[in-house]
This record gives C-alpha cells, sequence and structure tokens, in this order.
C-alpha cells in the first residue's frame, strides 16, 4: 500500500453551502484515491460505490464540487505551496469516472467545471499545455454536446467553444478536442420547414494548407446548391482522426459528401491541395531556452499543423476512389515525400504517407505499379513491410505471385517495339524513349529536328506539355524501380513460363527495354538448358551461333555468371563488347562470390567482410536498398538490440551480417546514433539454427556475399578521401589506409577487367599502365597510383597521399566519353575523370591541387 497522505486542510473549505453536504463523501474519497493500489480501478473504490449512490443531481453537485477542490490545487501550485501534485491527478480520476454517464449539469456547470479545472485562456506560450491537464476534457464536451442537441447554445457558450477550438490548434494533442468542439457549434435545433444554417468552420491557418482551407470556405457562394456539400465535406475531414483508413461509417459519408458536391469537382480542387501538401517546405524554427546560467538553443521543424494533418487524411481518403493516372502519380510522389527523414524529427509525415500507400494499394494494378515505383524511394524497413503486405494481398486477389502481379503491373508508357513513344501537340511531335538508361524527350516540328521543347506550347498546349513532362518523370521512376527490382531477383533464382515472358517481357513497353539486352538460361522440356539474349528477334548464343526460340513449355531464367565456367562469362563479355550492348545491370560483369577455403573450414560463418569500419548510417541506407532489414545502432541502449543486418531468402533461409559499434570519442551524433561500425561475420540461419556454408546454393551465397561486398566497397570511410584530413577516428587512420591502397574486392577485380579492355582505347592509354592494384599514370609533374577499389591516389615516389575530390554529377566535367558494358560504376567513371585529369597535371587549374602537387 502506498503511504497515506493527509490531504489539505482547505481542500473543500471554498465550498459554497449548497455543497458542504458533500464533504463527508468526498473527502474519503479523494483519500481512497490517493491510497489505491496501481492496478485497483477508481470505480471499484467504496467511496466511489457510495457517490453514485446518490440521485443524478447530486452527483452533478458532486463533480462540481471536485473541480472547486481541484481548483483549490491549482491555488497552491502557483503560491508554490506544499502541495502534492497527485491530490490533483486523483480529482482528475474521479472527475472522469463521474462525466462518463450522463449528468444533469447547465451549460453554466460545464463552463465552470472547465474554469475550476484550469481552462485559462492566458496561460504563458509554454504553458498551453496545462489548460487540458490532468482533467476529462473531451467528456466535458460530450456533456455539452448533449445540451447543443437539446436546444440552441447560449452565445457565451459558443464564444467559450471558438476560443477553445483556437486554443487546441496551439496544444500537441488538441486535435481532437478542436474536432469535437467544432462539431458542437454546428448543432442546431431548427423549426420544421426552416433552412439550417451552413456549418461553421475553423481552420489552423498555421500553415499553407490551412490558409488555403480557409479561403476556400470563406470563398463559397452561400446560395450556390455545392456550398453545404462542401462545408460537409471539409467537416468530414476534420475528423479524419483514428487510423490509416476510415471507418465504413466514415467511408459511405466521404463518398456520399462527394457525390453532392460531384466527383469532378472534388477531384480537381483535391488534385490541387494535395499539390500543395506536396511543395509545402519544412520550417526550421530556433528556440532558445534560459535556466539560471545556462541556455539551451534547438530548433524545431514544422511541416503541417496538427489538425491540418487530420483535414489532410480526410482528403486522401477522399480522393482514392477518384483516383485517374495524374492523380496516381501526385499520390506516389506525395507518399515517397511523407517518408523522407527530417533532422530531429524522423519522416515527415508518416501517417499521410500511410494513407497515401492504402490509396494506391486500392487503385487496381496501376495502384500496385505505383507501389512498386514508391518502393525504392522509401528507407524504413516497416514501411517498406506493409508495401510488401499490399503487394501480396493484391496477388492474393488474382491468383498470381508477388513477382508476377509486379510484372503485370508495370506500364507500357506506349512504347513501340522500338522502344519509341510518340505524341503530336498540334504541328510538333514529341518522341518518348529510353537511351542507355535516361528517359529522353526528342522534339521535331514537320520532321526536322529541334534542339527543345517549344516555347510556344506552354501557352497553346500548356496542359497536354505538362503531362508529358509527368509522363517522362514517371518513365524515368519506373524504369529505375524495375532495374532494381531484376537486379533482386537473382537470388530469388525464378523461373518464368515462356508464354508469360513473350506476354510481358518481350511485348512492347517498358520491361522489354529492360529484358532484351539480358541473358537468359532457356530450360527445356527435355532438362536440357542453352544460354542465349535476343538480338533482333533472333536467339543467340555467347559466340553468336542461333539458339532454338523456345517453345510453350520452356522457361527462362535470368543467367549468372556463376552458373557457368569463367570461359564462358569470359566469351559473354567479349560478345557485348564486339556488339557494343550495353545491359541495363550488371550481368556479364557481376562479380562471383564462390566459397572459399577458410569458409568451408569454419563452415557455418564467413570472416571474408569482417573488420571493416562503416559509416552507419549510409551502411543502413543501403542495406535497405538491397532489401535488408537494419535498425540504426544508438548510443543509448548499446546497439544490442539491432547489432546485425539480415536479408530473407527463398526456402526459409536468412543471413545475416553482424556488427558492432565503434565506441571512441565523439562517435555518435546529437540524437544519439553511432557514426560508424565494425563488421563482423556473415552467416547463414534457418529459424536460428546456424546453416553450413556448403549447403548454401552457389549463387545465392554469390549474391549476398556480393550485396555485403557493396556495403564495404560503398559505406566504408576508406572510401572517403577527405575522412584521415577531417580527423576522422585516429585509432583507425591505418585501417584506412590499408583499405584505401590494400586488396582489390571483387568489385574492384571486375573493375580491372574492364579498364584493362578501356584504357588502350582512351588518351590515357600512351601514358598509363596497370598493375594488380593501381591504375598508373604519368603526369608531366608526378607519377599517380589510382588505386582501383577505392579511386584513392597516391604520387611517387615517395607516395604521398594526394585528395582530388570526385565531381558525382552525372555530366562530370571530363569524363570520358567511351562505352561501358554495363550501368552502375561509379568508381570506374571517377578513376577514368582522374586519369584524364592527372595526364594533363601541368594545366590543373584548382588550387586546391595545385597546392598538393607542389
Amino acid at each position: 500500500m502506498p503511504a497515506t497522505q493527509e490531504l489539505p486542510a482547505d481542500l473543500f473549505a471554498a465550498l459554497p453551502a449548497g455543497q458542504q453536504d458533500l464533504v463527508p463523501l468526498l473527502r474519503p474519497l479523494v483519500q481512497q484515491t490517493l491510497d489505491k493500489l496501481y492496478n485497483v480501478r477508481v470505480t471499484d473504490l467504496p467511496a466511489y460505490q457510495a457517490v453514485r449512490q446518490l440521485a443524478p443531481p447530486d452527483q452533478a453537485r458532486a463533480a462540481l464540487a471536485l473541480a472547486a477542490a481541484r481548483q483549490v490545487c491549482l491555488q497552491h501550485r502557483s503560491l508554490d505551496r506544499a502541495y502534492d501534485y497527485r491530490i490533483g491527478w486523483a480529482i482528475g480520476d474521479l472527475q472522469t469516472a463521474l462525466l462518463r454517464s450522463a449528468l444533469p449539469l447547465t451549460e453554466a456547470d460545464v463552463l465552470q467545471l472547465f474554469a475550476d479545472n484550469g481552462l485559462n485562456f492566458n496561460y504563458s506560450e509554454s504553458e498551453k499545455h496545462l489548460n487540458f491537464w490532468g482533467y476529462p476534457a473531451g467528456l466535458l464536451l460530450t456533456q455539452l454536446e448533449r445540451l447543443a442537441k437539446k436546444a440552441p447554445l447560449a452565445e457565451a457558450t459558443r464564444a467559450f467553444l471558438t476560443r477553445l477550438i483556437d486554443l487546441a490548434a496551439q496544444v500537441r494533442d488538441g486535435a481532437k478536442l478542436r474536432v469535437k468542439a467544432q462539431e458542437i457549434l454546428n448543432l442546431a435545433s431548427t423549426a420544421p420547414g426552416e433552412a439550417a444554417p451552413l456549418p461553421t468552420l475553423r481552420f489552423d491557418m498555421g500553415d499553407p494548407f490551412g490558409l488555403a482551407l480557409h479561403a476556400f470556405a470563406v470563398g463559397l457562394d452561400p446560395g450556390a446548391p455545392t456550398t453545404r456539400p462542401w462545408l460537409d465535406l471539409l467537416r468530414l475531414w476534420a475528423g479524419a482522426s483514428g487510423g490509416t483508413q476510415p471507418t465504413a461509417k466514415g467511408r459511405k459519408a466521404l463518398g456520399a459528401a462527394t457525390a453532392a458536391v460531384g466527383a469532378e469537382a472534388v477531384r480537381r480542387q483535391g488534385s490541387g491541395w494535395l499539390a500543395l501538401l506536396g511543395k509545402m517546405p519544412v520550417v526550421d524554427t530556433e528556440h532558445r531556452y534560459e535556466s539560471g546560467d545556462h541556455a539551451h538553443i534547438y530548433t524545431t521543424h514544422e511541416y503541417l499543423m496538427e489538425a491540418n494533418q487530420l483535414l489532410a487524411r480526410g482528403l486522401i481518403w477522399t480522393l482514392q476512389p477518384l483516383v485517374d493516372a495524374a492523380l496516381l502519380r501526385q499520390l506516389a510522389a506525395y507518399a515517397a515525400r511523407c517518408y523522407r527523414k527530417v533532422p530531429g524529427r524522423g519522416p515527415l509525415a508518416a501517417g499521410l504517407g500511410n494513407a497515401c500507400l492504402l490509396a494506391l494499394a486500392q487503385s487496381g494494378l496501376p495502384g500496385v505499379a505505383a507501389l512498386a515505383q514508391v518502393r525504392p524511394q522509401v528507407k524504413q524497413t516497416n514501411t517498406q513491410a506493409l508495401i510488401a503486405k499490399y503487394m501480396a494481398d493484391a496477388s492474393a486477389k488474382l491468383g498470381v505471385s508477388p513477382a508476377e502481379i509486379e510484372d503485370m503491373a508495370v506500364p507500357t508508357f506506349g512504347l513501340d517495339a522500338a522502344g519509341h513513344a510518340r505524341h503530336e501537340l498540334g504541328e510538333y511531335a514529341a518522341t518518348l524513349s529510353l537511351a542507355e538508361g535516361k528517359a529522353e524527350l526528342h522534339w521535331t516540328k514537320a520532321g526536322k529536328p529541334l534542339k527543345a521543347a517549344p516555347a510556344a506550347l506552354k501557352s497553346t498546349h500548356a496542359a497536354e506539355l505538362k503531362e508529358l513532362k509527368a509522363t517522362q518523370l514517371q518513365l524515368q521512376q519506373t524504369y529505375t524501380a524495375q532495374r532494381e527490382r531484376l537486379d533482386r531477383s537473382f537470388i530469388e533464382e525464378r523461373y518464368l513460363a515462356w508464354p508469360w515472358f513473350e506476354q510481358y517481357y518481350l511485348a512492347p513497353g517498358l520491361l522489354r527495354e529492360l529484358a532484351q539486352p539480358l541473358i537468359w538460361r532457356l530450360h527445356r522440356a527435355d532438362g536440357s538448358w542453352q544460354d542465349a539474349v535476343l538480338r533482333a528477334n533472333q536467339w543467340q548464343s555467347a559466340l553468336e551461333q542461333p539458339v532454338l526460340p523456345p517453345t510453350a513449355d520452356t522457361f527462362l531464367q535470368l543467367w549468372h555468371p556463376v552458373l557457368v565456367p569463367a570461359a564462358e562469362a569470359l566469351a559473354w563479355r567479349k560478345l557485348l563488347e564486339s556488339q557494343q550492348l550495353r545491359q541495363p545491370l550488371k550481368q556479364a560483369f557481376r562479380e562471383v562470390y564462390l566459397l572459399t577455403p577458410p569458409e568451408e573450414r569454419t563452415r557455418t560463418y564467413s570472416n571474408r567482410m569482417a573488420a571493416h569500419i562503416l559509416k552507419q548510417h549510409q551502411f543502413s541506407t543501403l542495406a535497405k536498398m538491397r532489401g535488408w532489414r537494419y535498425s540504426l545502432m544508438g548510443a543509448y541502449d548499446k546497439g544490442y538490440e539491432s547489432d546485425q543486418a539480415s536479408l530473407a531468402l527463398p526456402g526459409g533461409l536468412r543471413a545475416e551480417y553482424w556488427v558492432s559499434e565503434v565506441n571512441a570519442d565523439g562517435a555518435w551524433n546529437d540524437t544519439g546514433i553511432w557514426n560508424y561500425v565494425s563488421t563482423d561475420q556473415l552467416r547463414f540461419v534457418r529459424g536460428e539454427a546456424p546453416v553450413p556454408l556448403p549447403e548454401i546454393s552457389p549463387l545465392v551465397f554469390s549474391e549476398v556475399m556480393r550485396d555485403v561486398d557493396l556495403f564495404v566497397g560503398v559505406a566504408s570511410v576508406g572510401n572517403d578521401p577527405l575522412w584521415r584530413d577531417n580527423g576522422g577516428l585516429a585509432q583507425y587512420r591505418n585501417y584506412w589506409e590499408s583499405y584505401s591502397f590494400g586488396e582489390l574486392s571483387e568489385v574492384a577485380k571486375t573493375r580491372r577487367l574492364a579498364l584493362e579492355r578501356l584504357v588502350p582505347r582512351l588518351k590515357i592509354g600512351k601514358v598509363s599502365h596497370l598493375t594488380d592494384r593501381f591504375l598508373v599514370v604519368k603526369g608531366h609533374l608526378h607519377t599517380y597510383k589510382i588505386h582501383l577499389g577505392s579511386g584513392n591516389i597516391l604520387m611517387e615516389p615517395n607516395d604521398q597521399y594526394l585528395c582530388i575530390v570526385p565531381d558525382r554529377s552525372t555530366k562530370a566535367v571530363g569524363a570520358p566519353e567511351v562505352f561501358l558494358p554495363f550501368e552502375g560504376d561509379t568508381v570506374l567513371s571517377i578513376i577514368l575523370s582522374k586519369a584524364l585529369l592527372l595526364m594533363d597535371d601541368d594545366k590543373i587549374t584548382d588550387e586546391t591541387i595545385i597546392r598538393q602537387l607542389k
């Protein structure tokens, strides 16, 4: 039992004479509430049962007396007298229990209850939350609602509710109170045959969305037939709380209000508001809090006021049944924005993002395609799982696999067999196409090419031009998403029936542009197989020999170099180079990771990628992009709850890459997240039991190891040319040097093979040569060694480090115009750019580089 606390002697002293008779009941009631165990309910207390035996009017008097007692507590607090806040809290619990029943309270009684509980419209900015602290403000509004349903409220009560609405907008978690007060204001009793007044709406105008809704509402013509439906719809949006989707009743109400306004009008206006939400900035405000001699400065990041978040959710719910192609694009783009992280805050508006995802999931195959487009842009693990669930649900409805429904959902964009889509706008024609993975628009007039979109179209065909540019952007985003999906699909070892492949991968459209340059393994009905690529509608082998076309009983598998001897993989690479065939993803030149003798000895784990220092945020982003689950490790929990990245694999397998925090001086950021992690073993498990590495499919092992090599190859501090010079971690500088210039990874080895063929064809061929780890370039001032793994540079003769920060833009000055047989190796381009720069080192004008060369 908690220690008994004596109640203040004056707790009930200020009660009017008409309530003094209740003191013998209320004093033991408050005392028992203070003394009870936490698992005992207030309603089970003997003193409470005694109060509940009173007549309803006396119970109402008891509620008023308790509120007056709480006012005494608040006065004690304001005078800094010795008093335990638990008394006020206990009285608040008792009021909550009593006010759950319909008590015979008057409007004046309810306003008095608010006042005695401390509702003070003059509280300072930092204390506004106290207006609703410690008592059941929502239940008091319910009492007022009962009165409003019987008779119009007095003007004083309506004025009180209006002030309360404005105050609740400034208080965190005040949105529900604001909505409730708004609903009460709109209740009105009217005489038979008399038209009810238009609903009154008050918006929080603390952001552009609230301002826009206010301007729209006050601009409505009171006499127009759609004004009341519009206001009813906005009122429904204001109450859109409680979850990702509306209730069945709420959905029906939204549909009825939309129908009354007109679906097209709601779609058009709603699209404009959704566009506004997508463009609204995050407002950063710096705050200074002083306590004695100490000052604390912090920054808040505001995007959308709490009340307006409910309105935005209602807007999204309303638009879902009205979606067309343009709205789907808007919802997908806004969903992606909602999940972008704001420093110190987290996702911008995860609740609204979830509402967008649900809207897309409920929009058929086009919605599934939009979900697939959003997925690579989202980094949160739980959101990735939500998207996967929606896609799995959609596939179950159609009786196909999730992978198949993604195939079905990919839009064609009107691309013909040549990969072009022609659009005519008046006397001009635009051709949309994919060129080396980039969506491009080419304009012509009467067959003559133009350099850019004609300016005249902005006035004559503005809407069509805007739609065409949006289609170009969607084509680029979808191409990237589908390319990443194909790249991740190696590990699934998926087999595609020829009729399915022909329908979805070879029919004119986006997937055809991805599938045609790739190598496929054709599995015949008799158990034999052949590897082939489709060129000019003819299947051919690596030796350019014809291959029998697939038949209805043929299955196609995405080819992987681990499936064949090294000589065959080399033959495919030569074919790609001889035919200048660029693959959308690294396939023929894909790295292969085979089991090594040390891994055969350890049996259940590999240390091949252990003992590296990674930038944790970069590692986390890469892992999630590749479908791995990982949670950032923080100094607050020592990271022990999330010490691994894991990847779900076919057959119930799971890959685990173990990491641990790097605990060094200043090794975490302002939010307590470790800046660096060190890597440990890679293992495979089924359930919780480790699976011996020799039992893992070579293709699965190779792809998992390739992912881990990617994490190290990109996120390692050894790849950052500025890490050492910027301080880094002193105890790990030896690691930086050994990684920056040490043995090559499999990715770097593949890069070296590509450079063996590329360098002789370039200008640098006469002044450079390859060693085991470096591209050596002879300049006019020095000889340089560019590491093939990190791209970092040493200068001979004393191996002095040369820091050159690369321009990572896609069109960096000096980047060589040379055919590469695959997309995506940024380091290869950086190495070639650095080599071209250093061969003419006497012409360098960058002062930061010149100072190092002297």
